[in-house]
């Protein structure tokens, strides 16, 4: 698949991105590449493959649920400016 000029362009103004002129030529042939690997990928026979959430057959070691330190909120909120209920107190930030 081959990306012209404009699609460039407007694929940059989609994304908020200012392109120098003379750098769309590159761009385009570079996106063009990339459409075309996606092409190619598309085009291979998949059926009878199952999909995978790894690529390597991965076994989880499962532990106990064990609590391994101690409740040290108090601790950290000692040196807070403002704490109410447990919760670090703020200044508002957005009116």
């Amino acid at each position: 698949m081959s990306i012209d000029h404009a699609a460039v362009q407007k694929i940059a103004w989609l994304a908020r991105l200012k392109l120098a002129e003379h750098d769309v030529p590159e761009y385009a042939r570079q996106l063009s590449g990339i459409l075309d690997l996606v092409d190619q990928m598309n085009r291979v026979d998949t059926t009878g493959i199952e999909a995978l959430a790894h690529p390597l057959e991965l076994v989880l070691r499962i532990r106990e649920d064990v609590v391994t330190e101690t409740d040290r909120r108090e601790a950290f909120q000692a040196g807070a400016p403002e704490v109410a209920a447990g919760l670090y107190l703020v200044p508002k930030v957005i009116g």
